[in-house]
């Protein structure tokens, strides 16, 4: 158990996590290693890998990661899950391997004192209709169990497919379809009494103001790891986002 842990608390999404990025790998292992262990708390708010095929796979990229991980959480550092677009079928048994906690798609939290809704933030990009479509018919637990009974190989290889064509159909919607929709995110405040929202999936990092309960509120944005590392280092008495070169 680590003695110093600090008042802090990160949050981090979108790190899509692949065996062909391995700057990505480095770079979140540094951050577990490093500013994560004088953490209380590391939120992680979906997207963690590129992909997600079932538990199942014990590749010693996984490993890796999951060990990583529980060591964090052995020094005492507490790791919360919320599930991404991406990997959306990660199951108990990788998160218990891992230490983590799974959350609810949406979660109201206590932040130093601060009532904060946090999530992933696909739920709030309402105006891409064929993503939305998708993303009901994939939560659903027959869609999932079918999933889950195909061979490991198989489920690769619809995985690796899934990229090839969502990249395609990426590079044809507009900005404006893929980022949220403001409407839904003062109804989301308003339906959790916050003044807060933290996410991540659209990969514009930034502080937005605007006001939902008759009041001022703030949405948060993080940022991917494509370029950088990046992580919302949050204190009592602050919050600033970060980052840091790959390498």
């Amino acid at each position: 158990m680590n003695s110093t842990l600090q008042e802090v608390t990160y949050f981090i999404a979108d790190l899509h996590l692949a065996q062909n990025r391995p700057d990505m790998t480095a770079c979140f292992l540094r951050f577990l290693q490093g500013e994560a262990t004088q953490a209380q708390r590391l939120y992680i708010l979906g997207d963690l890998f590129e992909a997600w095929i079932g538990d199942d796979d014990d590749s010693p990229f996984l490993s890796t990661i999951a060990k990583a991980l529980a060591t964090l959480s052995a020094l005492g550092t507490t790791i919360y899950y919320i599930h991404g677009n991406r990997d959306f079928l990660l199951g108990k048994r990788f998160a218990k391997k891992s230490a983590m906690i799974l959350l609810p798609e949406v979660d109201l939290i206590d932040l130093y004192g601060k009532s904060v809704v946090i999530m992933h933030g696909d739920t709030l990009c309402t105006r891409d209709v064929g993503y939305q479509k998708f993303r009901k018919k994939s939560r659903s637990w027959w869609w999932q169990a079918l999933i889950r009974s195909l061979p490991l190989f198989v489920r690769k290889k619809i995985a690796a497919d899934y990229r090839k064509k969502s990249a395609a159909a990426t590079a044809f919607k507009s900005q404006d379809i893929m980022d949220v929709t403001p409407d839904e995110v003062v109804k989301c405040l308003e339906n959790y009494h916050s003044q807060l929202l933290i996410h991540g999936h659209t990969h514009r990092p930034a502080v937005h103001e605007l006001s939902a309960n008759n009041e001022e509120a703030k949405r948060i944005v993080l940022g991917d790891w494509y370029e950088q590392g990046a992580w919302l280092k949050v204190t009592p008495t602050s919050m600033q986002l970060m980052n840091k070169p790959l390498t």
